[in-house]
Parts: C-alpha cells; structure tokens; sequence
C-alpha cells in the first residue's frame, strides 16, 4: 500500500513557489485525528504588492493570448487534474475531512469546470449594431475586465476555487486567489496543474494570510478590477463595502439555510433516505444542503419514520476509511457552533430524534443530528446550521410550506418533492432561490449557473451566465 504523504505548503507568486523563509506560518490540522499536517506561509505586505503588480503585467500577456490557446492550456489542465485525481483527493481529505469518495468526486467535478470554460473561451463574441448614420461602423465588443482577487472558503477547496479560477482564465484575466487557510493543499495543486500545462507565469497566483488584511490590500489596489467572494454573509457584506470605495463589480455567493418541500403526493421514502443522504453529505457543511425539512402534515410521521432511520445508519469515521460516509466538522469551532444549536433548541422544547451529540476521542467529530417540534424562536430556525443537523417541521397548506420557505433572508438553494405538476411549477415559481431541485437533490453541473438571491448574494458562476462576470462591454463607433 502506498505511504499517504501531504504535500508540501508554500505561496505561488510570479510562477514561483515560496515557501515559509522568515514570514508567519499558521499549522494545517487534520480534523480527523487533530494531528498538524503542515505549516502554510502567510503572505508579508512586500508578498502582496509583488502579486498585486505580477498580476498587472501578467494580464497584459494573457489577454492578448488568442482563445484558442487560451482553451488548450485549461483542457490540458484539466487532464492533469483527472491523472493527478487520486492524490489531489487524499490531500483533501486529509485537510478537509470529508470521505475520500466525495473528494474524488470534488476533483473530478473541479475538472469539468476547466473544461467547460475551455470551450466558452473560444465563444466570447461581440456584435455589429446597424448605425442610422451612414457610412459609420458600429461594433460591441466584449474584453476581459482585467486582474481578479478572489477569495474561497475551506468547506469544497477544488470546486469553489476551480469556478473562479476557470471562468476568470477563459475570459483573459488574471487573478489572484486566496483560498481557506484551513485546506490550503488542494489548491495548490490545482495551481500546479495550470502551472504544469503552461500557463504564463503569474496569470494565477495563490496567496494565504491573514484574511482581512488580504481581502483590504487587495480589493483597495487599484490593479483590481473585479472581486470574486464565497463564503458567509458577514463578510460577503464588509467586502462588497470595500469593493464598493474602488467601484468595483463584485461576484457574491453566501450562505444558505435551504428548505424542502415535501407533498403528501411525493415518494416519501425516496425523499426522505435522498435527503438525509444529502444533508450530511459533506457533514452538512454545504451551502446548498437542504436544512429545513419542511413536509406536508399528512406524510410526515412516515417521512419522519424514515429520514431518522436513513440518519442512523450512517457511518461516522475518518474521511480515509473506506465504509465512511460523514466525516469531521472542520475545525473546533465548528464542534462548538454544533453543540451550541442543540443545546438552544432542546431548551426551548426541541425534540432530539438522533444523534446531538459530540463523539468523544480525536478529531471535531459529532453526531448526524435531527431534531423535530423546534420552536420558530431557537437559533437554528434563523441561522444557517453548516454541520450535521437537520430540522423537520409539518406544514399544511402550499402557502404555508412557500411561507415558511421564503421566511428567512436566504435564498441559495431550495427543494421539492410532489408527483403533481400542478405543485411542480407553483412551487418552482413560488420558490425563492437562485438554484431548486424538483424531486431531486443534486443539482449542480458545470454548465448550470450556481448563485443565490437576497442575503445569498449576486452573481452566477458556472454555465453561460459565469465568464459574463469577467468580462467587459466596449463599443466603437467608426466612420
């Protein structure tokens, strides 16, 4: 059996790997076992203006690079990504948590991305206007908006960086990326791949450290032209202060909190066993992960019966054992932010039907949880959970379940389940949410859009609608 290894740590600017010398180091820890992994470099000031003027000139190089090339260096990206797949996904695991199937999955997915906006690179087009003066031309053109700073979460460390990264690359920009400190590895070999298949030096750069004072100085150079932000609500809204001072456009995906539509008419066990599947895939930390069972009185004993028997019998262990199917939170704070949840709920009436327990021993593991008869007041119906617990209320009426749906400020995601189609497009209308799953709960593709509305943010990456982010409309008038 071959050793499991974790790569090395370092900052990727102008092409080059830089490793901790004399800066800050912050320790990587594997939330399975709480043993260090490694110690990842925080970018020095002198770093950041370094990346900052090697993404000016680099872009001048990349967006002159005709999109035919363009694409071929993300397809052959793409293809180190899928041979170097296996190895990648261990990294991920290791840093991250989450069984090994979902990080093969992750990383193959974080792929199609690449490949995806290879080919929309080669369909960026313009138009010719018609002009009621004669003898004018009159042309829109459609160009990269320039350097991008971007910023991703720890919670999917290939795909979430692998959407910006990809549809920024397509559309000519350069960018630099600052991904959770938390699972710094998958990213960078991400970065290697592009590095490995020819990308010019510097047209992406991968950069950690403290996150404001990353987020300030680089959103306040005036080398950016465009932010790129997932992650929580709060800091989604200072960024979006802070992109605003430089007028600048900013792409937002933030939390969710998404709810289930369950009709007495659905299959009930299919939603039910499908959607504790899905709730704590990822230990429940997925912003799209439905959270809010919301089930139509008439079937909920029976969707209960059966969505508290499917969350007994998952497998709670370290992400690289092979019968695993939910793994650590993340890190201790989240452990805190679980067993807080509980707590609140069960003391204000809440019923606990599985788990609501911390495991004892190594690592930030806890219970796949469900609670039921939770009052409207307790903090779990208002704040998104991101961790394994899942609340099952009853609801009566399609106006009542859309009601409760729609309560919160968040709207990524959201979820029905009903054999009539009648009910199929009310609720899908009804429904407010950026991305909804109709008897279903995997929705994402690489040629779908993926964002959210209201507190969820603004913006779609992915599909047609992604690379329109990057790029800028110009027109000329000619006589």
């Amino acid at each position: 059996m071959q050793a499991i290894t974790y790569d090395p740590l370092y900052l990727f600017i102008n092409g080059k790997w830089v490793d901790a010398a004399e800066r800050d180091t912050s320790a990587v820890v594997n939330p399975s076992t709480g043993a260090v992994l490694g110690r990842l470099p925080l970018a020095t000031a002198a770093d950041l203006d370094r990346a900052l003027d090697t993404a000016r000139r680099s872009f001048e190089v990349w967006r002159k690079t005709v999109p035919a090339e363009r694409s071929r260096i993300m397809r052959d990206a793409a293809t180190l990504m899928r041979e170097r797949s296996e190895h990648i996904a261990t990294l991920m695991t290791l840093e991250e948590g989450k069984p090994l199937h979902e990080s093969r999955d992750e990383v193959l997915r974080a792929a199609e991305y690449f490949e995806w906006f290879a080919e929309e690179a080669r369909r960026i087009d313009g138009r010719v206007v018609p002009s009621n003066r004669p003898g004018v031309q009159q042309l829109v053109k459609r160009q990269a908006i320039g350097p991008v700073a971007a910023f991703t979460p720890w919670n999917f460390p290939a795909i979430t960086p692998a959407r910006k990264l990809s549809a920024a690359l397509a559309a000519g920009c350069s960018i630099i990326l600052k991904p959770g400190e938390e699972s710094p590895a998958t990213a960078l070999a991400l970065a290697r791949c592009l590095d490995d298949a020819g990308l010019p030096a510097g047209v992406v750069q991968v950069v950690f450290g403290a996150p404001d004072m990353v987020s300030a100085t680089l959103i306040a150079s005036p080398i950016i032209r465009k932010v790129a932000f997932t992650g929580s609500v709060p800091v989604g809204r200072l960024l979006s202060k802070r992109a605003a001072a430089g007028v600048k456009p900013i792409t937002l995906e933030l939390g969710g909190h998404g709810p289930v539509l369950v009709f007495e008419d659905a299959d009930i066990d299919a939603a039910a066993t499908g959607g504790a599947a899905n709730r704590f895939r990822g230990t429940g930390q997925i912003c799209i992960s439905s959270t809010r069972f919301l089930i139509q009185r008439g079937a909920y004993d029976r969707f209960v019966a059966s969505f508290v028997e499917a969350t007994r019998k998952l497998v709670v262990g370290d992400g690289l054992a092979a019968d695993t199917q939910v793994g650590p939170l993340a890190n201790a704070r989240q452990l805190a932010k679980m067993e807080s949840l509980v707590a609140d709920a069960v003391a204000q009436g809440a019923k606990v039907l599985a788990g609501g327990k911390r495991i004892p021993g190594k690592g930030y593991f806890f219970e796949p949880t469900v609670l039921a008869d939770v009052p409207m007041t307790a903090r779990i119906m208002q704040d998104e959970p991101f961790g394994p617990i899942a609340v099952l209320r009853p609801f009566d009426t399609i106006e009542d379940g859309l009601e409760e749906a729609n309560r919160l400020p968040y709207a990524l995601s959201a979820y029905a389940f009903t054999r009539d189609a009648r009910t199929a497009l009310d609720v899908g209308d009804g429904l407010e949410a950026g991305m909804i799953g109709i008897n279903q709960y995997r929705i994402i593709a690489a040629e779908l859009p993926f964002g959210g509305m209201k507190e969820s943010g603004h913006g779609s990456e992915g599909g047609a609608e992604g690379i329109a982010h990057y790029l800028t409309n110009k027109f000329i008038s000619q006589i």
